[in-house]
This record gives C-alpha cells, sequence and structure tokens, in this order.
C-alpha cells in the first residue's frame, strides 16, 4: 500500500507545483507585482544587463605568471598579458573619451543650477515667478486688449480666413486618415502668422520684425545664494528693429515693492533644474551677433509638441515660457546695462510669448523692471498671463455618427464670437 500511495504522489507532483506557480503569478498580478517574463529575451523586456566588474589581478611578487606575449598569438592554458592603454599622437573624435569632471578646466566647487528646454519644474508657475523675482497678473494688459478690438488691427474678412487656417492645418494639409499633433500644431501657427503678416500695407511696422528657428539663449543671474542660468532652444523668435513700449508706469511699478513672492518651503525652489560644476560664469548671450539688424525681442512662439521626447504637463508648459521670455528680456538688459545688477532699469525691457498645443492658446506678457534678482526685497518684475484659451471647440477628421444619424459633421467648429 505505502509504496503505491508513493507512485501516485511522485505523478501529482508535478500539477501540484504548476498550480502553485499559476497561483502565486496571479496574486502577484493583482496587486501590482512584478510580472515574470517567461521564454522573453532581454531585449523585449527592456532591461539593461548590468555592467561587468573587472577582475581583480592578485600579483605576488617573485611569481610571475606565463603569457602569450612573446608568441604573438593565443595559446590554450597560458595568461592573458597585461596592455599598457596605447594613446594616439593625434585627435580622433570618434575614440575621445572626456576627462573626469574634476579634471576640466571649468569645473567649480559652486554649483550652478540650469533651466533648459526640457526642464519640468515640479512647482509650475509659482516656482517660476519666485525664480525670476516676478509678480503674477492674471489677464492680458488693458493696452493690449484695445489694441486687438481696434477695427484697424483686424484681417479683413477675419473670421473666415482664420476658420480656413485651422482646416488647412487639421484637414487639408496632409494625406493621413489623422494628422500629427506635431504637424498640424506647427502648421496653423505658420498660418496665422501669415495671416498678421498680410497687415503690412496698413502697419509698416510689421516689415520691421524678422523670424528667427532653433536660436541658442544662454543668461545668467543669482538668485540668494543659488547661481543660475537659463541655455537652450526655445524654438521660434519673432525680433523687431524696435522694442516693444512698457506695459506698467513708474507708478505701478514702485508700487510692486509691495508684493510678496509666494514660497513653496519645504520644496526647493532650485528643485527639478539641472545641478552642474562644469559652466562658464556670467555667461549672457542672446543668440545673435551685436551687428544683428533685429536686436529686440518681440515675440517668443512655443509649441508644446515641438520635442516628442519630451512632453510638459500644461502647467510646466506655461513654465517653460515664463524662463526662456525671462530668459531673452535679461540678457537683452544685460547688452544694453551691463552685468552688473540695477535695481531699477531707466527702460524696462518688455516680450511678449505664445503657446500652443494646436487648439488651446498660452498668452503672456512679461516686463523686466530689474535685474537685482538676488533678495526678494525692492522692485519685483510683472507678468500678465492669460491661461488656456481655446481657438475652436473641435476639428472632427471623421463623422460622429449615432443611431444611424450624423451629430458631428468633418468640418471645424470656432469656440469664439
Amino acid at each position: 500500500m505505502f509504496p503505491e500511495t508513493a507512485q501516485r504522489l511522485k505523478t501529482a507532483a508535478p500539477l501540484f507545483s504548476h498550480a502553485a506557480f499559476v497561483t502565486d503569478f496571479r496574486r502577484l498580478s493583482a496587486h501590482g507585482g512584478a510580472r515574470r517574463h517567461l521564454t522573453v529575451g532581454r531585449c523585449l523586456t527592456a532591461k539593461v544587463p548590468p555592467p561587468r566588474k573587472p577582475r581583480e589581478r592578485v600579483e605576488i611578487p617573485g611569481l610571475e605568471m606565463v603569457t602569450y606575449g612573446e608568441r604573438m598569438h593565443y595559446v590554450p592554458g597560458l595568461a592573458k598579458p597585461a596592455t599598457q592603454h596605447w594613446e594616439r599622437d593625434y585627435k580622433d573624435p570618434r575614440y575621445y573619451k572626456s576627462p573626469p569632471a574634476h579634471e576640466m578646466l571649468l569645473y567649480k566647487d559652486k554649483p550652478c543650477y540650469m533651466f533648459n528646454q526640457r526642464t519640468s519644474a515640479l512647482e509650475g508657475v509659482r516656482q517660476a515667478a519666485w525664480l525670476t523675482k516676478t509678480q503674477v497678473i492674471p489677464g492680458l494688459p488693458a493696452q493690449l486688449l484695445s489694441l486687438a478690438e481696434n477695427p484697424e488691427n483686424q484681417i479683413p474678412d477675419q473670421d473666415e480666413r482664420v476658420q480656413n487656417a485651422i482646416k488647412h492645418a487639421r484637414f487639408w494639409d496632409t494625406t493621413e486618415d489623422r494628422p500629427r499633433k506635431e504637424k498640424y500644431s506647427n502648421t496653423l501657427l505658420l498660418n496665422l502668422l501669415h495671416l498678421c503678416a498680410t497687415l503690412q500695407s496698413s502697419h509698416p511696422a510689421v516689415g520691421r520684425r524678422m523670424l528667427a528657428e532653433n536660436y541658442s539663449l544662454a543668461t545668467t543671474w543669482k538668485r540668494g545664494e543659488d547661481l543660475l542660468q537659463i541655455r537652450g532652444q526655445n524654438g521660434l523668435l519673432l525680433s523687431s528693429m524696435d522694442p516693444l513700449p512698457q506695459m506698467s508706469g513708474k507708478q505701478e511699478v514702485a508700487d510692486t515693492a509691495d508684493h510678496v513672492l509666494h514660497a513653496f518651503y519645504p520644496v526647493s525652489p532650485t528643485i527639478d533644474l539641472q545641478k552642474v560644476h562644469v559652466y562658464k560664469e556670467e555667461v549672457n548671450h542672446t543668440g545673435f551677433r551685436d551687428d544683428y539688424p533685429y536686436p529686440h525681442a518681440h515675440t517668443l512662439y512655443f509649441l508644446e509638441s515641438a520635442d516628442p521626447r519630451c512632453k510638459l504637463r500644461p502647467e510646466q508648459f506655461r513654465t517653460k515660457m515664463i524662463m526662456f521670455t525671462f530668459g531673452n528680456a535679461l540678457a537683452r538688459a544685460h547688452k544694453l546695462h551691463g552685468t552688473r545688477p540695477q535695481r531699477l532699469l531707466d527702460r524696462p525691457v518688455t516680450v511678449q510669448s505664445v503657446g500652443t498645443n494646436g487648439r488651446i492658446f498660452q498668452f503672456m506678457v512679461f516686463q523686466l523692471n530689474t535685474t537685482d534678482l538676488s533678495g526678494d526685497d525692492g522692485i519685483k518684475n510683472q507678468m500678465w498671463l492669460e491661461e488656456d484659451v481655446e481657438l475652436y471647440d473641435f476639428a472632427k477628421v471623421r463623422p460622429l455618427i449615432k443611431k444611424k444619424q450624423i451629430k458631428v459633421q468633418c468640418e471645424g467648429r470656432r469656440g469664439f464670437d
């Protein structure tokens, strides 16, 4: 009887082990645990192999290993000879290896916090306002709103031409069933800029402006004890021969001294900024030569889907707009007044910016009143921000059909009067 029972248990053992494995696998999957990849290669699971640890060579005085170095070919049973690193007497960029950071000429013990086009700031607009010592004002200035409402500044048949620009970007400028966001958002922005350029006959100042793309910006300032820099490419810049007028008068600028900047303790103001030790101090460059005929930054244009490898959320996208608009204004102020901090600029520097994802627009106006950004007291900079303005409600590529009835046609519909 006992041999028969043992034989039955031996036969059922694989079934019990398989059931236990399936039970453990389901339990881990239900609770979000690790999954086992059976018969799946490392390349499919996106796992990077761990780096190999170099073997430690043990050297015993008086005992040398017999190698095949003198024979000039591999010999089984003999040790591999230790070869010295060969350095070329010429420079080959394909095999260049940078020295350690602490051995570089620009290495400094004090860190520098950099903001680039891929930085995703945790606190968003509040963090950007603290870093730039800026007072945030909701809405656009009254001067700009009055200019937009003036019939002389509007395009003939404006509503129809804007709708055609939207349809061209969403429906006509593609051979695909559904165009990608990075394509139609860029096309829509260029179409709207083209409509604005048609006003040159009635507004000669439009002809004194120039578009520049993929220019590099670099500017430096100190905030408290931290050294900050803005580096990188932000996108499309409309520069002008003439500077923009200031939005606030002297009294309104003086009243900014009473504004209290919002802190977000215990979060560090430099969170999510790149911390580097190899950098140039007091680097300030607008991205153009000194003899460039359009030296004044007029309007910056940002596309939310410009970089497919870096997708920012709306709050972080507005932070990017603020920082690069501030950087262009600060770099221009350093060109005009020098890098020495000034408590109050005689003529504030004003720069505008527009951001879009192809449907929703963000508008901002930044006025740089001071370059003394180290402390929290004194004159503050000013920023007007208009968030989430919908140009149109939707743009259906295919009709929306419910219960055999067409509810929405294949066309765009504007979301404003």
